[in-house]
């Protein structure tokens, strides 16, 4: 059978979940259920655990004057895909990207090379005027959400800061989610900022990275940024279509642009490199593709309810809010059905619903401390006592 065949689109899993929704009233742009959120918020819970030692997170403003862009150069180059308006005689722009606000923060005070490599973080909301022929689903959106950083280094710097990436774009996609990635290098636009020089000086800097860190990689001609190329992680979705997911970007220009600088050894003023990176690429077309690759199957941590407790009598259902109670009072997001249902159809909606655990309980479960165990994918594994099962579910969380 096809590929298209086999899997569902992740718009249909996220329909059937209750994750998200799509409304005229916001094109491209999805609207987050209960159950979605959950997921976006432990996708962040895990990024910033990872990240919270080596990096500072920041926040800027999702609307700045035009002339911040102007700067950039995504006036000239990018303007078509940015939304901007007017207000008292002045052009705003909701942002397209996080980068050209995050050198104001950069140059809030005078830095030295002792500062270097400094590296912001920043979970924020970007706009982005796609054509409403192209928007599609989670991958492709006028709303997203971006797992933004900015490094600032030396050219010394370069290849530990993108090995130092790299290396963690294996842990996301390769050792937590297990998914097929290919790694690109993009390489220099027709339209392009700057001197030639430094672009061949850039794509080297990238191709060195990437040979020390050991990874295989495929040329992309001609679709780095405008400002700078990039090694970029592709995926493809249930219709075999492919997608690029977490980038990493070597900017030579924007430090000069916004006139950023570091005091070297020697005392001299120099432009520090940046490098952007982001994990995800964004996190609403990274779900979507999680979506997609576990058929709505999400790994306990992250699943929106990870034990349904279902009642097999009337007489069971107290012990069955018992045991709710004790299992989300130890951080548990579990669900309780006590309805007048017969246990069997209890079952197969909760099956449906793709919970990892779901825990049958009666009478003779009552009687005992005990639950009756269903895993995902394995069917009926036994009765245990719930203090037992408890533990070995607080480990796998973690």
């Amino acid at each position: 059978m096809k590929k298209s065949q086999q899997k569902k689109d992740h718009r249909d899993i996220g329909k059937e979940l209750d994750l998200f929704s799509f409304r005229d009233i916001a094109p491209g742009s999805p609207f987050w259920h209960p159950a979605g959120m959950i997921i976006f918020k432990e996708l962040e819970r895990r990024l910033r655990a990872l990240l919270d030692r080596e990096y500072e997170e920041t926040s800027t403003p999702i609307m700045v004057k035009k002339e911040v862009f102007e700067r950039s150069g995504h006036w000239e180059y990018y303007r078509e895909n940015m939304f901007s308006f007017d207000v008292d005689g002045e052009t705003y722009v909701l942002k397209p990207m996080n980068c050209p606000e995050s050198t104001y923060i950069y140059k809030s005070h005078v830095r030295s090379w002792r500062e270097l490599p400094l590296r912001l973080s920043e979970i924020g909301r970007l706009h982005r005027n796609e054509l409403s022929g192209v928007v599609g689903g989670l991958f492709r959106v006028r709303q997203i959400t971006m797992d933004d950083a900015h490094i600032y280094c030396t050219k010394a710097q370069i290849t530990d800061e993108v090995v130092a990436i790299l290396r963690l774009l294996d842990r996301f996609y390769n050792e937590i989610f297990q998914f097929p990635v290919t790694y690109y290098l993009a390489t220099r636009p027709k339209k392009a900022l700057g001197e030639r020089g430094k672009w061949d000086e850039a794509e080297s800097s990238l191709k060195r990275a990437l040979e020390t860190h050991g990874v295989a990689y495929k040329l992309d001609e001609g679709e780095g940024a405008f400002y700078g190329p990039k090694i970029e992680v592709h995926v493809e979705d249930s219709l075999g279509r492919d997608w690029q997911m977490g980038t990493i970007q070597l900017d030579l220009f924007l430090s000069r642009n916004f006139d950023a600088t570091y005091t070297d050894e020697a005392g001299k003023r120099v432009h520090p490199v940046v490098i952007h990176r982001a994990i995800f690429g964004s996190f609403e077309r990274f779900i979507g593709m999680l979506l997609e690759h576990t058929q709505g199957a999400l790994p306990f941590w992250l699943s929106p309810v990870q034990v349904a407790v279902l009642s097999v009598t009337d007489a069971a259902a107290e012990y069955a809010k018992n045991v709710s109670d004790k299992l989300a009072a130890s951080g548990i997001r579990v669900k309780k059905d006590a309805r007048n249902e017969t246990i069997n159809k209890k079952i197969r909606e909760a099956e449906l619903q793709k919970i990892p655990y779901v825990l049958v309980v009666g009478e003779k479960e009552a009687a005992t401390g005990m639950v009756s165990v269903r895993e995902r994918g394995r069917g009926n594994t036994g009765t245990v006592l719930l203090d037992d099962l408890l533990k070995q579910l607080t480990s796998l969380r973690e």
